[in-house]
């Protein structure tokens, strides 16, 4: 009768195949546990911080490294949240962004970086986590130690109770604000919109003058160059009084482009006489009769009223050329602390806001100060365009 396996491998001397030891409890277990026991040294040195930070700048206000100090404190805060958000994402696999970096630009001068500073939201929202985490770190690190000897059984429980808080709290506290970060966004695109239309302006501008008025008295300078030779040779016959003649002629309609290019950088009558004067010469210059209606108690700023003058040329000058309109109206009214423009035509419709330059250009303008642009143009009409800005009052 044969042995067993087990006893004849015994005889040989051989050792038993036993498993391999393991944990009991898995790795996302005590990756939560190691995380709630580093809760209190964490704890410990972001409260140190704080209360370093605050107290000894404060005290220091009263002189001229208070503020300065403050600052540092918040930016070396934004650090301290920038390490437990990565702790957060090794051990509790919480996926945090990080925020935007504070625009400390170089251009910028001292005051305006130490302003920056202290009014970062990250940097005091940092601070506060740090604040209110001594408590918190002093509880999970004794609940986690005494539970590791006396409530094992139950201690993946415990661990992952405790670690959804610490989940919340760094959502909480030390995640981006989504509308902050999309406003600062917004913000961003918006600047560098504002920066292409000044450029496309200036190009514009420099164009009209080399191709319009320069052009013109660059031909007046040299017709009256011949006629000043002509004159001092003594032959004042007819070639010279039409020489001048010309000129004359060159500088009329050099003086006309010129009144038009200025019409078109900053109307003299917008600047007079306001917003509603100015529509209603534009409004004279449509092929198509325009009333003109605002109600205005007041001037707004110089920008928003040369934004919102432009809009409404804009407009009308595409009424007059592919609206195959009857009648058009334009009405502007204040509302709140909302400037409304409101452009309405009874032609063919079918505008579209993305079909052309021009209507996007105006959506792009007016988004750069936090305007509205809304296009109402079925096929076969009316179309209606309602544009808002924001109303800031005029400064002298």
């Amino acid at each position: 009768m044969t042995a067993p396996a087990s006893v004849a491998d015994r005889a040989d001397g051989s050792d038993d195949r036993l498993p391999p030891a393991r944990f009991a409890y898995p790795a996302h277990t005590w990756k939560e546990i190691g995380h709630l026991l580093l809760n209190l040294p964490a704890a410990v040195f972001g409260f140190v911080y704080v209360m370093a930070a605050v107290v000894v700048s404060g005290v220091l206000t009263l002189t001229v490294i208070g503020l300065p100090l403050l600052a540092a404190a918040l930016l070396g805060a934004r650090q301290l949240g920038k390490l437990e958000r990565a702790r957060a994402r090794a051990l509790l696999g919480v996926r945090v962004e990080e925020p935007t970096p504070l625009p400390l630009v170089r251009g910028s001068g001292p005051v305006q970086r130490l302003w920056l500073a202290l009014k970062d939201p990250v940097g005091w929202r940092t601070l506060l986590y740090d604040l209110v985490r001594l408590p918190w770190g002093i509880l999970t690190f004794c609940t986690v130690l005494v539970s590791l000897f006396v409530l094992w059984p139950v201690l993946p429980f415990v661990a992952r109770g405790l670690a959804n808080v610490d989940r919340a709290m760094v959502r909480g506290l030390l995640s981006p604000s989504d509308e902050l970060e999309r406003r600062i966004a917004e913000l961003e695109s918006d600047r560098g919109v504002v920066v292409d239309t000044a450029a496309a302006d200036l190009r514009r501008i420099e164009r009209d003058l080399h191709d319009g008025a320069q052009a013109r008295l660059v031909n007046l300078a040299m017709g009256l160059g011949l006629a000043k030779e002509k004159l001092l040779e003594g032959r004042a016959d007819d070639d010279v009084a039409a020489m001048v003649d010309e000129a004359h002629g060159e500088v009329k309609l050099a003086l006309q482009e010129l009144r038009d290019l200025a019409r078109g950088i900053h109307p003299a009558v917008l600047t007079d006489r306001g917003l509603d004067a100015a529509l209603s010469s534009v409004a004279s210059r449509c092929t198509v009769p325009v009333k003109v209606t605002a109600d205005l108690p007041a001037r707004p700023a110089a920008a928003i009223e040369g934004i919102a003058y432009f809009t409404v040329s804009e407009l009308l000058q595409n009424i007059s050329k592919h609206s195959r309109a009857r009648t058009a109206s334009v009405e502007v009214w204040r509302a709140r602390d909302r400037l409304l423009v409101q452009v309405r035509d009874d032609g063919r419709g079918g505008a579209d806001p993305d079909g052309g330059s021009g209507m996007r250009g105006l959506a792009e303008r007016l988004g750069a100060v936090d305007g509205l642009f809304v296009v109402d143009s079925p096929p076969g009409g009316p179309t209606v365009v309602t544009a808002e800005l924001p109303w800031r009052d005029r400064t002298e």
